[in-house]
């Protein structure tokens, strides 16, 4: 509760947030904004974009991070973008739980409206399990990029630039301290671009999934669960996140191959091998991580479009990644599959997906679109680039992916501003977004009944 004068303002879930991710960027901004953290000066609007980039983890950028920022700087952006790859609320939760505090009831509440749980039982154990398994990965990571990085920069910046990029993957922010070209001198390094494709799956397949992985890990070992098989006995979630997963990485691999086989500017002068693992790399990343091997503004027009499409869909939920998400694109589709069938229920795996979850899906697509256009529309009328490029861009910004074909920095300050509200929007979700900043709930409209009409329909 905040108080002001004799009146207090009560902020719901969706409101508090949205308004703990807003904080923490404006703090961001500021720290990044200061001398001590910059090689040059800085004028306040990048700061304030650098810092919204990294809490969204998005990773657009209109600076060159390893030029613009000192040790110090880098640093920030780093805890930046650790706050935002496990959320303000699992990090407040952590701090709260260090402290010894007990967590509310309300927290508990926003929680579990975070991670999609079903109950608000054991918020706190599932908030440090996330941690827990969070930095264990990144520190196997790490450990994979010191394999390059300390033989190439030393020991101690090694270690650094080896922390720094694992966690940068893993929380999908895209965000590197190497340069202008991101990871493009390691295109033909395999350590490099598995551990980097490891890391960026690892975070957008959500925790649910990882959770259920392990745990199933164990029961698999039963005489009866292995008579079913591993992938039975995963939750509903974690069969269409996995499915999805699999599907978006072959067919993006196999699109980016064809259409990129032959272009010099990308991968036509690598051999065979290195082609598959560019076009592979090229496919992961655009699921909301930003990293690059190739650069972005030589792609044929149709992988532009293709990387636009991927970069909308996202990762999966609870996790680290942007995007519509994957489950609500499956969901969709199965939901489009059974119009045309003629059937009653949407059905996967043998489930019913209940109406409610559909109408829910069918939002989250329609605002995202929605608020993609708007934006998309607004930077062309300011910006003389061509519409492609500025989609793009404005797709990268909405999924948090963080990929440009050069036109961030080139932006006008106007046009900062809204792919800032575009990655905000993209990280926090446009449902939530609505609720915490327009839309409120109407509680009559679980109770009353309206006479049902038809509309036509195609």
């Amino acid at each position: 509760m905040f108080k002001w004068k004799e009146k207090s303002v009560r902020l719901s879930t969706m409101q508090m947030l949205a308004a703990g991710f807003l904080l923490v960027i404006v703090i961001g901004g500021i720290l990044l904004w200061l001398p001590v953290c910059n090689q040059e000066p800085i004028a306040f609007t990048d700061a304030l974009f650098t810092s919204t980039s990294a809490v969204c983890v998005t990773g657009l950028m209109t600076v060159v991070p390893a030029a613009q920022f000192t040790l110090l700087g880098k640093v920030v952006l780093l805890v930046l973008i650790q706050i935002g790859g496990l959320g303000v609320v699992a990090v407040s939760t952590f701090f709260l739980v260090v402290i010894g505090r007990k967590i509310t009831v309300k927290e508990r509440v926003m929680i579990q409206e975070t991670y999609n749980m079903e109950s608000l039982s054991g918020m706190v154990k599932w908030i440090l399990r996330i941690l827990k398994g969070t930095f264990v990965v990144e520190g196997i990571g790490a450990i994979f990029f010191a394999f390059q990085f300390i033989p190439e920069y030393g020991f101690l910046k090694g270690i650094w630039y080896s922390v720094f990029h694992s966690i940068s993957a893993f929380c999908n922010a895209g965000i590197d301290i190497l340069g202008a070209d991101s990871f493009a001198a390691y295109a033909r390094n395999p350590l490099i671009n598995l551990t980097t494709m490891i890391l960026i799956v690892a975070g957008g397949i959500g925790y649910t999934v990882w959770f259920d992985l392990t745990d199933n890990i164990r029961n698999f070992r039963k005489k009866g669960e292995r008579r079913r098989g591993m992938f039975k006995i995963l939750t509903l979630n974690s069969k269409v996140a996995l499915t999805m997963t699999a599907i978006l990485i072959v067919t993006g691999t196999v699109s980016f191959l064809f259409l990129e086989f032959s272009n010099p500017d990308t991968l036509g002068e690598f051999s065979f091998g290195d082609k598959v693992m560019g076009a592979a790399f090229q496919s992961v990343t655009t699921r909301t991580a930003g990293f690059f091997t190739v650069p972005q503004g030589d792609l044929r027009e149709e992988s532009v479009f293709i990387s636009c499409l991927l970069m909308f869909i996202g990762g999966s939920p609870a996790g680290t990644a942007g995007g519509v998400k994957t489950t609500t694109i499956a969901m969709l589709f199965l939901t489009a599959v059974t119009v045309v069938k003629g059937n009653k229920d949407t059905e996967c795996f043998g489930r019913r997906i209940p109406e409610e979850n559909i109408r829910t899906g069918i939002s989250v697509m329609l605002m995202s679109f929605t608020i993609l256009m708007i934006g998309t529309i607004a930077v062309s009328v300011i910006e003389s680039a061509g519409f492609l490029d500025i989609l793009f861009e404005t797709t990268s910004a909405i999924g948090t992916v963080g990929l440009s074909t050069g036109l961030t920095p080139a932006l006008h300050t106007a046009s900062k501003f809204v792919i800032m509200i575009l990655m905000y929007a993209g990280r926090i979700g446009p449902v939530t977004m609505a609720l915490a900043f327009g839309l409120k709930r109407n509680p009559m409209s679980q109770v009353r009944q309206l006479p049902a009409k038809r509309l036509m329909i195609g």
